[in-house]
């Protein structure tokens, strides 16, 4: 039936072995080798990213930290801008107030003038009225 040879079982075995060997030198250790790099590239990325991570946050408070500040510029210099536009409309509105207080005083007095110029012409005019007065009455 079934003879077992011992030259072809050692050879087989060497074979295997050497098979073995072989694999193990051209496939299993460079194959090894690339993982653990890979490995290693990948935890370096990983600690890159981190730092990245820390980098950007730094980044980002600076960003806001100017933002801020460009903020609190931007309301001081809307604040200066609204206190001197008050000003100037403050200023012109008391010269618009003086100068129409000067128009209506110069009103009163002219008012005044044509007041006094009306009542002199009515008093000169008053004798020609008791005369015009006495002859309707003496008609009636």
């Amino acid at each position: 039936m079934l003879d077992i040879n011992p030259i072809l079982l050692l050879a087989t075995f060497v074979v295997f072995v050497s098979l073995i060997a072989v694999l193990n030198s051209w496939l299993y250790n460079p194959l090894l080798s690339f993982m653990q790099k890979r490995d290693d590239d990948i935890k370096k990325d990983l600690e890159k990213v981190g730092s990245n991570d820390n980098e950007i946050n730094e980044l980002k408070a600076k960003a806001e930290s100017i933002i801020m500040n460009a903020k609190l510029e931007a309301a001081a210099l809307r604040e200066k801008v609204i206190a001197d536009a008050k000003e100037l409309a403050d200023s012109k509105l008391e010269s618009k107030r003086a100068e129409l207080a000067a128009e209506y005083l110069e009103f009163e007095q002219s008012l005044a003038k044509s007041k006094d110029e009306l009542t002199s012409d009515l008093m000169s005019q008053v004798p020609v009225f008791k005369e015009a007065v006495k002859a309707k009455f003496s008609q009636i």
